[in-house]
């Protein structure tokens, strides 16, 4: 049994598309329909049925998924077992200026005998992934959810809630402010282009939205933070948003403010993520230094994100 085909099947069954599992392996669709195809010729049943909407699994690819998973993990299990110890350890960090990237830099420079590997990944679903599939070793996200409940063989815990600030140039009526509450933001559209489809950082922005009436922009071509701060910075109406750890660097000859939120302050809820069947070095000490770092809000100063909630410290 062929196991690219295998892996393909498990794209297919939990993206539900062709299209989708193709650009998580980083195929062409061809390449997975041939794969898939190849198996099923192999196993003489059909395991999707083709629907406008995408694949959906037959009685046969339903019985035939949790062993194609549990092929999946022991061969991980097996690179996994003769993995060199410097090998480096592989964390997404969502993007590279963000609180997520500042927390591995902290544990770089406490233990910099430790290799590691930054990977930057769209969002959480693609972290999951990838932990999933061996490709990272762990991931700091938000997650909307438990991971648990998507995979039990996944294991998070809470790592860092990051306060927003906004961001103004020095044209902007709140130009100053010491801070400022999320309300006094309404007659203001903040412009934060580059935010990704169906990511949990998009949706986080979609409900800070909703729940105080500001208007988020996230239209336009993202040309990365610097272009971002040059637009805002020569605005009198324009604002954007950052988190606490968030790594900024002023255009040159531009003034810009970073004003702290209060009165709830929202915020971003970050996780550490792994596979608890991976043990590669340097795991444990990660989660040793999240862990002891970890500390969590007052409850009644943050906003969060719907389904989200700050843990008792007793919780780690």
């Amino acid at each position: 049994m062929n196991l690219e085909s295998v892996r393909a099947f498990v794209a297919v069954a939990e993206e539900g598309q062709f299209r989708h599992a193709a650009t998580r392996l980083g195929v062409t669709q061809q390449a997975v329909s041939k794969r898939v195809a190849a198996l099923e010729s192999h196993l003489g049943v059909a395991l999707f049925r083709r629907v406008p909407t995408g694949a959906v699994l037959t009685g046969q690819g339903e019985s035939f998924l949790p062993h194609a998973r549990a092929v999946l993990m022991a061969v991980r299990q097996a690179v996994a077992s003769v993995r060199i110890a410097g090998d480096p350890l592989r964390v997404d960090v969502l993007r590279s200026h963000l609180a997520s990237a500042e927390m591995l830099r902290d544990f770089h420079r406490t233990h910099p005998d430790i290799a590691l590997e930054s990977v930057t990944l769209a969002k959480a679903d693609a972290a999951v992934r990838a932990l999933l599939d061996g490709e990272i070793d762990v991931a700091f996200a938000y997650l909307r959810s438990p991971v648990e409940e998507r995979d039990p063989l996944l294991t998070s815990i809470p790592v860092y809630f990051e306060g927003l600030e906004v961001v103004v140039g020095a044209r902007h009526p709140l130009a100053g402010a010491e801070r400022l509450r999320p309300g006094d933001l309404g007659p203001f559209t903040a412009w934060m282009p580059g935010i990704v489809g169906g990511s949990e950082w998009g949706e986080f922005y979609r409900e800070f939205g909703e729940a105080f009436s500001l208007v988020i922009d996230s239209s336009g071509p993202n040309f990365g933070p610097e272009a971002l701060l040059e637009t805002i910075a020569a605005s009198n109406s324009l604002t954007t948003f950052v988190g606490q750890k968030t790594r900024l660097t002023w255009p040159e000859g531009e003034t810009l403010y970073r004003i702290p939120l209060v009165d709830p302050t929202p915020t971003y809820p970050w996780s550490l993520v792994w596979h608890s069947h991976n043990r590669p070095p340097g795991l444990r000490d990660l989660v040793a230094y999240v862990r002891a770092g970890f500390r969590p809000p007052g409850r009644a100063s943050v906003w969060l994100p719907g389904g989200a909630d700050v843990p008792a410290p007793q919780a780690l």
